[in-house]
């Protein structure tokens, strides 16, 4: 059933949670009304702050996100924060946990918090996150928080998503080298050693800077990534976290680094948003008596299968 996109576009405005969260289910589900939603939304978007927090499962990131919702709304800022969960087995569904753990600020109507379904997408997000983003920055959120997954070391897609990314580990979740892996510690411009009350703590720290300091090509201008110690559960040293994204996003606005980011930003999900419309056309093609001879071509050997595709893609854009 249709719906009045612009007096949705409008109640959200206005801060309403149930305006809020109808646009989120329209992105989620690849709503028709999809392009509408966009449209009306785009005047509205560029404001929010986006922060990304990763790590993997058991370092505390439903906890410190819950501890900087607190930091931020003690300044008074509306925070929206986009909870990606693993889909249910049953229902396809977000499970919820991260939910369940920030339930003290269900009631501040200055907070929107939302889980949202992986759907099988890898990398730690949900397919749908980046126009989640756009929705809770149109409705005026000061600060988004996205906390991924959980998937660890392959959990980088995050960098691409947020203007500030921080990585949290934990004392006796791995030693450094297993942390370094597969570019964990190349997208964090924060790190956050949560659970800082166990022993090992200042070990952890430590193979942190060594890991940060090998093959270090920083000029003398250059982000030097923050190491900030806390214990979530307690809120210690949660304001020293907000310091350090604080001062991430000067250091980024005085050097024009925000800007970038978000140009990226846009032109990877405009490039997301061609590859899957592609996708879904080239998918409409099986059964198709063309994609069927240039099999049948592949097979006699008389066409190779870059040529194949060339042309399928060229059918498909000319068409």
């Amino acid at each position: 059933m249709a719906v009045d996109v612009a007096q949705l576009v409008e109640q959200a405005r206005e801060g309403r949670p149930r305006a809020v969260a109808r646009l989120i289910s329209l992105v989620e589900g690849a709503s028709p009304q999809l392009r509408e939603v966009m449209a009306a939304l785009a005047p509205h978007t560029g404001n929010a702050y986006v922060v990304g927090l990763t790590g993997s499962p058991g370092v505390g990131k439903s906890t410190s996100t819950s501890a900087l919702v607190s930091a931020y709304r003690a300044q008074g800022k509306r925070v929206g924060v986009l909870a990606v969960d693993p889909s249910s087995p049953f229902s396809g569904g977000a499970l919820l946990g991260d939910r369940i753990r920030m339930s003290d600020h269900a009631s501040d109507p200055g907070v929107y918090i939302r889980s949202m379904a992986t759907r099988g997408h890898l990398g730690g997000l949900a397919w749908s996150a980046p126009q989640a983003i756009r929705v809770l920055d149109a409705a005026g959120c000061d600060v988004v928080l996205v906390e991924t997954v959980g998937v660890g070391q392959s959990e980088v897609e995050i960098a691409s998503q947020a203007d500030t990314s921080v990585v949290l580990l934990a004392p006796g979740m791995g030693d450094g080298i297993q942390a370094a892996k597969a570019g964990i510690l190349e997208i964090g411009d924060v790190y956050v050693v949560n659970k800082a009350d166990r022993d090992g703590a200042d070990a952890t720290v430590r193979e942190l800077n060594h890991m940060l300091g090998l093959g270090e090509s920083r000029g003398p201008g250059d982000w030097r990534p923050s190491i900030v110690k806390t214990v979530a559960s307690r809120g210690e040293g949660v304001g020293e976290v907000v310091e350090a994204l604080e001062k991430h996003r000067a250091w980024m606005e005085e050097r024009g680094v925000l800007g970038e980011r978000r140009l990226r930003r846009a032109a990877t999900e405009v490039e997301t948003i061609a590859v899957t419309a592609l996708r879904e056309r080239i998918a409409d093609l099986h059964g198709d008596r063309r994609l069927g001879a240039l099999a049948e071509q592949i097979v006699a050997g008389t066409l190779d299968p870059y040529a194949a595709a060339d042309q399928l893609v060229a059918g498909v854009t000319e068409s």
